[in-house]
C-alpha cells in the first residue's frame, strides 16, 4: 500500500501528538519534539497491536490518537521498568 506524502505527514503530527501525551500521563512533561515523535510512531505500533489483540477496533483521527497515546503510555511504562533508573516520576 503507497501512501502519499500527505499521509506520511499526518502520520508524523499524530506521532507527535501520541508522544507528547504519553509525555504527560507518564511522567508530567514531553520529550522535545524528536523524542515526542518517535515515542508516538512506536506507541502508535504497540498500541495497534495491543487492540487488535483486544479485538478493539478505533476509527478517525481521535481513535488514532487514542490508540497512539496508550501505546506509548505501554512503551514508557516498558522502558522505565528495565532501565536502571527507577526513581518515581516527581
Amino acid at each position: 500500500m503507497m501512501y502519499g506524502l500527505g499521509h506520511v505527514i499526518w502520520y508524523l503530527v499524530i506521532g507527535v501528538v501520541a508522544g507528547w501525551l504519553a509525555g504527560q500521563i507518564s511522567r508530567g512533561g514531553g520529550f522535545g519534539l524528536w523524542g515526542d515523535l518517535i515515542v508516538g510512531v512506536v506507541g502508535a505500533l504497540i498500541g495497534g497491536f495491543v487492540f487488535g489483540l483486544l479485538g478493539i477496533k478505533t476509527f478517525s483521527t481521535i481513535g488514532a490518537i487514542i490508540t497512539s497515546t496508550i501505546g506509548a503510555v505501554i512503551l514508557l511504562w516498558g522502558l522505565r521498568l528495565f532501565s536502571k533508573d527507577r526513581t518515581p516520576a516527581k
